[in-house]
């Protein structure tokens, strides 16, 4: 496993197809090798969530965690995560100016649904990708 307290750490639903996705999406796009990721349901996810007194049995939520100094949750997440992968994707720094309860209302609406989205497919990473999870 590599040392994840450099990077930036996604917390996804392990169960969910369309959270999947994203993920795969992200590796393939982190050229920069800045994200490593773990599920919520996952000892580590379930202590990040309780060390915050964060809810630690619903996983409609991403989080994303820059050890040592912030975390960002569901829209403000997202726009860290594309910003940070660079390219195209920092032109997502528009997305700044919706109002959080707008963005929060719209990544609601669809992480409510995101089980009807998607099928529930098992995602099998690579020897590389495989070090970018935390398992512990």
């Amino acid at each position: 496993m590599e040392n994840w307290e450099n990077k930036h750490i996604v917390f996804f639903d392990g169960d969910c197809g369309v959270c999947n996705f994203w993920v795969q999406w992200i590796l393939e796009r982190d050229k920069k090798d800045q994200f490593m990721f773990a599920s919520l349901q996952s000892e580590f996810g379930q202590q990040f969530l309780s060390e915050r007194g964060l809810e630690t049995k619903e996983f409609n939520t991403i989080y994303l965690w820059k050890p040592t100094q912030y975390y960002l949750i569901k829209s403000r997440a997202i726009l860290k995560i594309a910003n940070l992968l660079g390219g195209i994707y920092q032109l997502s720094i528009i997305g700044k100016i919706v109002p959080v309860a707008l963005s929060d209302s719209i990544y609601n609406l669809i992480s409510k649904n995101r089980m009807k989205l998607a099928n529930q497919k098992c995602f099998l990473p690579d020897q590389h990708q495989k070090k970018k999870f935390i398992q512990i």
